[in-house]
Parts: C-alpha cells; sequence; structure tokens
C-alpha cells in the first residue's frame, strides 16, 4: 500500500482538527461579580438600621459593619454581631431590612 501525498495531507487536516476541538472543548467562562467594602462605624449607620439593631438584636453587639456596594451600584450594610460566644452577620438595605 502506497500513502499518497493527498492521504498524508487529510492525515495532516485530520489531526488538527481533532486538536483544535479538544482546546475548544476545555474553553470555559468565568464570572466574577465585583463588589466594594467600606468599612463604617456602628454610629454612623443609617438610622433605620440603628433602630433594626436596637430592637431585633437589642442583646447583641455590633463588632464591626460595612457598607458594600455590588457591581451593579445595589447597596447593603453588612454588620457583624456578638453575644456571649456567639457572633453572626446581618445584611440589611439602608432601610433596616434584612436581606439575603
Amino acid at each position: 500500500m502506497r500513502i499518497t501525498p493527498i492521504a498524508i495531507a487529510l492525515l495532516l487536516l485530520a489531526a488538527i482538527t481533532n486538536v483544535d476541538a479538544a482546546r475548544q472543548s476545555s474553553t470555559y467562562i468565568v464570572v466574577v461579580a465585583e463588589q466594594s467594602k467600606v468599612t463604617v462605624r456602628p454610629e454612623d449607620l443609617p438610622e433605620p438600621v440603628k433602630s433594626t439593631l436596637a430592637g431585633s438584636y437589642s442583646e447583641w453587639k455590633v463588632t464591626s459593619a460595612y457598607l458594600v456596594t455590588r457591581d451593579d451600584n445595589s447597596q447593603y450594610y453588612e454588620i457583624n454581631i456578638k453575644r456571649a460566644e456567639e457572633t453572626s452577620t446581618l445584611n440589611l438595605d439602608k432601610y433596616g431590612k434584612k436581606i439575603d
């Protein structure tokens, strides 16, 4: 059996196509949601947020607070609280309502 230049060209083309297909199948996209976090002193929190903390979380002490801005420019307050040895994090909007 004799291998012709056309057969060699077809084999090379098939090999290149398979390599290219393998490379494309391993491509993936990573989406990263960006957000910024700015420290806020507890006394500088908005009044509705302070009211929520004074009501439902009156036994808890605020250990740190942050104003978080998401990449879509929406904002919320991330508030770390502590009671005895128990700690928790609350996410509240500017109206003092809990968000996920």
